[in-house]
């Protein structure tokens, strides 16, 4: 984008403020997560229209920031505050394996695994690709962020996300074989315009937390919460591309996942957001309210899916075959 292209900065700020003042949900409001997924972008460098010096342009930063205020100001208001654990490592662990315990986010998979046609299935491939294609970069943000205890486990958990050091095993490079394998694109954002509102709010509340230092207990939850209610969604998830007839260049990326989300859960619960809250005390509520958010919000992607599909209808803006 050049600068004879973009409106002025004050016109980019109020502009995004009478979206906000207009909008009566910002979770799922199309223009306002369009708006954030495209600002990320620019910090991700996964679309070419924004270069590298849109990164840091004031007019960006401000008009990002006002559509982040609302969108964390909504969330904060919908999404249950969890009860706070003694901030150990120990009672914080538990308190988010009870918590992701009570989800009930498999029962998305579980259709796929028993009820869904292969065009359902291909539908589910273009929901996951948002953020799968650009696995794990959300929570990387918070690396160098981190010390010690927690700084090593969210390290373990993602070189094993990134491959651990094999190209072709890189989580991302697997999910865009899948997309291939499945008669997809693979290119990332591809499908952008065709995901609902609350499939973009899921990525956009990740790369928030990430790219926000002051919620680091925010990314460290949501990490856990991730990786403690991964395993067997997936299991269900391979389970049914199989029964549909896809072959293992789809079903790879989902059995991947069923044994090493397993072993990354107890990282991300103990290790991580365990250990975080018992360096640092006073992140302990965000790191609660991580988890309950990812939980919340990765429920209503999963619900609008499901009514969609129930009902006969696309679950996306319209249908792939349109």
């Amino acid at each position: 984008m050049t600068d004879d292209d973009r409106p002025g900065e004050e016109a980019l700020v109020r502009a995004a403020r009478d979206a906000v003042a207009a909008s009566d949900d910002v979770v799922r409001d199309g223009d306002l997560q369009v708006a954030l997924f495209a600002l990320y972008c620019s910090m991700y460098g996964t679309v070419e229209a924004f270069g590298a010096d849109d990164e840091w342009d004031p007019a960006l930063l401000r008009t990002r920031r006002v559509v982040e205020v609302a969108f964390e100001r909504q969330l904060r208001r919908i999404v249950p505050q969890p009860a706070l654990p003694a901030p150990t490592r120990e009672a914080v662990a538990s308190e988010l394996f009870a918590l992701t315990g009570e989800d009930a986010g498999p029962s998305l998979a579980r259709f796929l695994a028993k009820k869904a046609t292969a065009a359902q299935a291909r539908e589910f491939l273009v929901q996951r690709s948002v953020y799968t294609l650009r696995e794990a970069d959300p929570h990387s943000w918070a690396i160098p962020r981190l010390t010690g205890r927690p700084k090593a486990a969210i390290v373990e958990i993602q070189s094993d996300e990134y491959g651990g050091g094999r190209p072709e095993r890189v989580h991302a490079a697997i999910f865009a074989k899948a997309m291939r394998g499945a008669g997809l694109s693979d290119s990332y954002a591809e499908y952008v315009d065709l995901v609902p509102p609350v499939t973009l709010a899921s990525l956009n509340m990740m790369s928030m937390f990430g790219l926000n230092r002051r919620l680091l207990g925010a990314i460290v939850g949501h990490l856990a919460a991730f990786e403690m209610t991964s395993s067997i969604p997936n299991r269900f998830s391979a389970d049914g591309l199989r029964r549909l007839g896809f072959g293992e260049d789809v079903t790879d990326y989902f059995d991947e996942h069923v044994e090493a989300d397993a072993v990354h859960e107890q990282i991300a619960g103990r290790d991580l957001a365990g250990s975080l809250a018992e360096d640092d005390p006073r992140l302990l509520a965000d790191i609660m309210f991580g988890a309950a958010a990812c939980l919340a919000v990765d429920g209503m992607v999963g619900a609008h899916i499901l009514d969609a599909w129930r009902a006969g209808r696309s679950s996306l803006t319209e249908p792939l075959d349109a």
